[in-house]
């Protein structure tokens, strides 16, 4: 604000070469890129979403052990129920 118009910015040092100028613009360019893929993967909801499903799923043990525990729990209080009603 207060700044005379075209003055934002790094100072101007004198002329420069049109080879120099190309290759700030591509420089700028690549940054302005690589800032725009940050943003989107950021609002990447399904993104973030899927990878936290995978790491909950990962610090989950495996479903068939979880199954055959469920099982013996099963077996182990039927028998002692059959054992208390005898």
């Amino acid at each position: 604000m207060g700044e005379e118009p075209g003055t934002v910015g790094a100072p101007v040092r004198g002329p420069k070469d049109p080879e120099q100028i190309r290759e700030e613009i591509e420089a700028t360019r690549r940054e302005l890129g690589d800032t725009v893929e940050a943003l989107a993967a950021k609002t990447d909801v399904k993104a973030h979403v899927r990878r936290r499903v995978e790491r909950t799923r990962a610090l989950l043990p495996n479903p068939a052990v979880l199954g055959a525990a469920a099982v013996g729990v099963v077996v182990v209080g039927l028998v002692a129920w059959r054992i208390t009603r005898r």
